[in-house]
């Protein structure tokens, strides 16, 4: 399986401010020796040393992840902003995938306000399955786009439209998606995609409890063991004490919940909006940490950056 992130930030997007992009421009400037910049080569080699948060942006696109299965089925979690570079990209590819399937995990602004510029929706040819495991994904959809919040409605994108309340399991080919609700205001949802003997798990927006960790059966089967877990960590844990019940993760706890169930790759995702990349790769960096001075062994910590591609 294929993991690509093309919304990563949380709440709203976070477009790159003219004055964080002088701050990057200005701290490079800094570094640069007059060696650095002999010859291609060794202006080259000076870029592929700089620190990621400075050459290279996290992103602020709200969530929308890609996983394509070994069959090439197209599932999409959440439709944030993110999603409409997804469908940019798609309508690159030869042939153009001709099925999408979305699964909702909640629909907080930030998961679907991306909807109404995926391209592919207005393509006739194209057919799409909405899923969720609640009431309501419909009205909320059609609603967004009524005027005057959106100039053109639902029924304007042309694609087959297939709304699909979850009930048990679903098989996409050889795949099997299963959900768990989760603790956020309102609820949210996770998503597991099982694959053969891969599997991994979306768990965006939700405030980590001691039952998230206790080992019973219904937990074993969804985490335990999953190759991938792509989780909300938007706070450090100093904040998520402050903003207890606010739905959110701290990303320390995000390392003990991936030790506690044998998850060799955790990716912290739903980045706060008001962190700018420098902080981010800072969490990233400290989680790192934390996992060494815990002694938590097997678990390899990531980022969630839009464009970034895993596979599983």
């Amino acid at each position: 399986m294929r993991v690509r992130f093309w919304g990563v930030r949380g709440s709203l997007p976070t477009p790159l401010s003219s004055a964080q992009l002088r701050s990057k421009i200005s701290a490079i400037l800094e570094r640069i020796s007059p060696d650095d910049l002999e010859s291609p080569r060794t202006r080259e080699r000076f870029l592929a040393e700089l620190p990621p948060w400075l050459f290279g942006v996290v992103g602020g696109n709200t969530p929308c992840v890609e996983v394509r299965t070994e069959g090439n089925e197209v599932l999409i979690f959440d439709a944030g902003t993110g999603i409409r570079e997804l469908g940019v990209a798609v309508a690159k590819e030869r042939p153009k995938p001709s099925r999408y399937r979305m699964f909702f995990s909640h629909l907080h602004w930030d998961h679907i306000q991306g909807l109404p510029f995926f391209g592919p929706a207005y393509d006739p040819s194209v057919s799409i399955d909405f899923h969720a495991p609640f009431d309501g994904l419909e009205a909320v959809l059609r609603d967004q786009m009524c005027a005057p919040r959106f100039p053109v409605g639902l029924d304007v994108m042309g694609a087959q439209k297939r709304f699909v309340k979850l009930n048990e399991p679903l098989c996409v080919g050889d795949a099997q998606i299963s959900w768990r609700r989760m603790n956020h205001p309102g609820a949210s949802y996770s998503y597991a995609v099982t694959e053969g003997v891969k599997r991994i798990v979306y768990a965006t927006d939700t405030e980590l409890s001691s039952d998230d960790f206790l080992r019973d059966d219904e937990n074993a089967a969804f985490f335990g063991g999953a190759d991938l877990i792509v989780i909300d960590a938007q706070y450090t844990l100093g904040e998520a004490i402050e903003k207890y019940s606010w739905g959110h993760s701290a990303f320390s706890l995000a390392a003990d919940f991936a030790s506690n169930w044998g998850i060799r790759k955790l990716v912290l995702f739903h980045h706060d909006p008001t962190y700018d990349d420098k902080k981010l790769y800072g969490i990233l960096q400290s989680a790192r940490w934390y996992i060494d001075h815990m002694s938590i062994k097997g678990v390899e910590v990531m980022l969630a950056t839009e464009g970034t591609e895993i596979r599983i």
